[in-house]
């Protein structure tokens, strides 16, 4: 096999499609949650009372953004990274390529986009915890899929053993540290008034505060969280690839059945995990360490209704333009990740229109909505004129240390 044949990635007529458009679905719906950081204090992700109005719409808005995306779209896409990896392996072991070697590079790749994503864009970056966990499960491929299901969920218990742990031991041994973080504390304010001074600010003075929240996510968020669910997921995503789930290979009543487990099971115990949040008044430690568990488990069952919608939606053969358009920006889920952050940073931080702290919850999802469908509008017409998205070619550039043909041939003349 010739150097020239090692630096070619997949071709496109492999690829696909129900992957391709579940993943736009998930692009499009992390940018709900996100949009919280994106636009007010970390405190305010997921938290009604730490800052802003929480009447009205903005009741409404957050509690729908709680029930069907918070934790549901990350999840797909942890999923998926981990399907997208077992394809990725075989598809280079089929051509006898190195495909470890070449795993590697990819994620390291992926590892230095995701650093240069936090560091100078947005602390809320996800691609360094999931360059890393990839480094690790691809060598789980391939056990048998139960296995994998398995292995997963004990992954995923591992975080909320840390979690419930840590927040019983704080409750219980550790009452001024509970007083420290209660909403109105002296600490949860000079937070708030740091980071609306930093984000006001020119993007120098956005750095402080944007190292310290990303080093923080890159060590105590990927030990507490990050690698447990993503790991956890990235394996269940392998067993679902196995089975057929992700090609629409199972029958249009697997399907019902996993929508119906999403929609009886996941969302009630969602709305069961709003009611705790509500008891607790949201009180910062309890929720995120303790009433959380009860979303964090049943964003799972909501995930699985989200495929299995999908996947119906798939075989159906309905709205094929709309199937377009989303796997479009399936395609470019990379890009598309990115230009999220680098336009709503311009619109809220202050090297931009300087709007941080000043939107509430109901005009942030109207961007959200905008947002949405110029992503749906210009990933199809960018795919009409090149292969790849630009953030997709030059990670695969990078990744098979040659320039990959960015153009599509001209189909005139």
């Amino acid at each position: 096999m010739s150097t020239s044949d090692l630096a070619k990635p997949t071709i496109e007529s492999r690829r696909i499609a129900s992957i391709d458009v579940l993943r736009g679905l998930a692009m499009l719906g992390i940018l709900v949650l996100n949009i919280q950081a994106f636009a007010m204090p970390f405190e305010a992700y997921g938290n009604p009372f730490a800052y802003g109005d929480i009447e009205g719409s903005n009741y409404w808005v957050f509690t729908f953004a709680m029930l069907l995306a918070d934790m549901k779209f990350m999840a797909i896409f942890s999923l998926l990274f981990g399907a997208g990896m077992v394809l990725f392996v075989e598809r280079l072991l089929e051509t006898g390529r190195p495909a470890y070697a070449v795993h590697y590079r990819r994620m390291a790749w992926l590892l230095v986009i995701g650093l240069v994503h936090a560091y100078l864009i947005w602390y809320g970056d996800i691609l360094v915890g999931y360059a890393l966990c990839g480094m690790i499960v691809v060598w789980c491929r391939r056990f048998r899929p139960w296995l994998l299901c398995v292995l997963g969920l004990c992954l995923i218990a591992v975080c909320s053993v840390l979690m419930l742990g840590s927040g019983a031991l704080i409750v219980n041994f550790m009452p001024e540290k509970l007083a420290m973080t209660a909403h109105g504390s002296q600490q949860q304010l000079e937070s708030i008034a740091w980071q609306l001074e930093s984000y006001t600010g020119s993007w120098s003075d956005q750095l402080s505060h944007r190292g310290l929240a990303a080093l923080m996510g890159q060590t105590a968020g990927l030990f507490f969280f990050v690698f447990w669910r993503a790991s956890g997921l990235m394996l269940i995503g392998m067993a679902l690839y196995r089975w057929g789930v992700f090609s629409a290979q199972r029958s249009n009543r697997f399907y019902l059945i996993m929508l119906a487990v999403g929609v009886l099971i996941g969302l009630p115990l969602v709305a069961l995990g709003l009611q705790a949040g509500w008891s607790v008044d949201w009180q910062p430690t309890m929720t995120k360490m303790m009433t959380s568990q009860i979303n964090y488990w049943a964003s799972i069952f909501v995930a699985f209704g989200w495929i299995a919608l999908i996947m119906l939606l798939v075989r159906s053969g309905l709205v094929p333009v709309f199937q377009h358009c989303l796997a479009s920006v399936g395609r470019m889920a990379l890009s598309n990740y990115l230009l999220q952050s680098i336009f709503c940073t311009l619109i809220f931080y202050g090297h931009g229109f300087g709007q941080f702290g000043t939107w509430d919850r109901t005009e942030q999802m109207l961007l959200v909505l905008a947002l949405t469908i110029c992503q749906l509008i210009w990933s199809p017409l960018w795919l009409g004129a090149f292969r790849f998205g630009p953030a997709e070619w030059l990670w695969r550039s990078l990744t098979y240390w040659k320039l990959q043909p960015m153009r599509r041939p001209s189909t005139t003349g």
